[in-house]
């Protein structure tokens, strides 16, 4: 079962490529919304070529692009240019990620955009924000990770430091476009009128950081590499059983307590350094190596199991083929099937979210590149005749099967 969400019959449309605004625009799509992406000629999206591949298409286009139409159309050409000024006049959220003046530079400045329809909502995102001088600079995930202090405070004490592996800085910039796009929504509905909003993966960066880099200005020191430990308290992180790693967590005494009883080690509630929080913080080190001497004589199931009894805090670390597996995560219902007509069934990771016990519903696979140019150039009011000259001069592309 699934639900249909509050945006049906809001038009998007996305000139988007690799994650984010691709991301937040599939939430978008979600939550009902009609999300055009308009691609580029000579492959589209540049997701559509990342690896892994399953049956030539790549799986990260597939986790980004659901629930869209695709058009090909090089509005750089003049005939292009109307094409992509009458999708803009139709829309009501014009999001784009192009390097930054890309856009503007193309004829579609936000001054031009709120000429050509005065409702819409422009979702301008950049990597190191509007102004600065690093301002005209394209950004990656992992470079946002670096410049804003993410690396540095990641991987071993005294090791290198390290990237998280996922595209935290992309995705979360694509949450907070959806959520800014609901808020100019209200807004509009207010006032009639559209609105730019600018987000960036710099401001999304320093809003992960925000809690360390508050702390330095208020002059604690620079934080250091703990590996998967915790600067708040201790013990808090990955403890070695004889086969693998379990994460657990002691916010207090009465928690410790109960985890020395659970993996026999009682006598380090006599430990100096184990007094208090405080304490353990600052000798964080003689702590690990303590407690991890004694977790270390369990097997994962056998620790799992005196912690559960204990009731401590904790969690296998888990590899992602136990992930989709796991029985509380298969009975959250996060994980779907879904129809591809390259790969028949593939498994979608659902938006995070249900109302009254119900996933938001999903209307297509994502699109092979092209497939709706011609049936969305229609609904514009263009003339098959005129579709086929476009076609002909190389200003749009058209995948099989798709007609106008």
């Amino acid at each position: 079962m699934s639900t249909p969400g509050s945006l049906k019959g809001i038009r998007v449309i996305e000139i988007g490529t690799s994650v984010a605004v691709p991301y937040g625009c599939q939430v978008l799509a979600d939550f009902g919304a009609e999300v055009i992406k308009v691609e580029r000629l000579g492959g589209g999206d540049d997701a559509r070529a990342w690896a892994p591949l399953s049956k030539g298409v790549s799986v990260t286009f597939l986790s980004l692009n659901r629930n869209k139409k695709s058009v090909v159309v090089n509005y750089k050409d003049e005939k292009g240019k109307k094409v992509l000024e009458d999708l803009i006049a139709s829309a009501d959220v014009l999001v784009q990620n192009l390097r930054p003046g890309a856009l503007a530079k193309a004829g579609f400045s936000w001054e031009r955009i709120h000429e050509i329809n005065p409702r819409v909502i422009y979702a301008d995102m950049s990597g190191y924000g509007r102004t600065g001088p690093r301002a005209e600079q394209p950004a990656y995930d992992a470079m946002l990770q670096a410049y804003s202090g993410v690396v540095a405070m990641t991987g071993e004490e005294g090791g290198a430091p390290a990237r998280v592996p996922l595209s935290m800085m992309d995705m979360g910039t694509g949450m907070w476009i959806a959520l800014g796009v609901f808020d100019a929504l209200r807004r509009r509905d207010q006032t009639g009128e559209g609105v730019h909003l600018e987000v960036s993966l710099l401001q999304t960066a320093l809003a992960w950081v925000a809690t360390p880099l508050m702390s330095v200005a208020a002059g604690s020191p620079v934080p250091k590499r703990l590996g998967s430990g915790f600067r708040g308290n201790v013990p808090n992180g990955a403890y070695p059983a004889s086969d693998g790693y379990v994460f657990l967590s002691c916010g207090n005494n009465d928690t410790l307590y109960r985890l020395l009883d659970a993996i026999e080690a009682p006598e380090l509630k006599d430990v100096p350094e184990f007094a208090d929080n405080v304490t353990r913080v600052n000798n964080r080190g003689v702590v690990n190596e303590r407690l991890g001497a004694a977790t270390s004589r369990f097997t994962m199931d056998e620790l799992i199991e005196r912690l559960d009894k204990a009731n401590v805090p904790h969690a296998a670390v888990n590899t992602l083929d136990k992930v989709i597996v796991d029985p509380q995560v298969q009975a959250i219902g996060q994980l779907e099937e879904m129809e591809h007509p390259q790969l028949g069934e593939f498994t979608i990771v659902n938006t995070p979210i249900t109302f009254d016990g119900e996933y938001l519903e999903h209307t297509n696979a994502p699109p092979a590149v092209g497939a709706d140019t011609a049936s969305v150039l229609a609904e514009l009011g263009i003339e098959a005749s005129d579709i086929d000259a476009l076609l002909e001069a190389g200003v749009i592309e058209i995948a099989e099967g798709d007609a106008a």
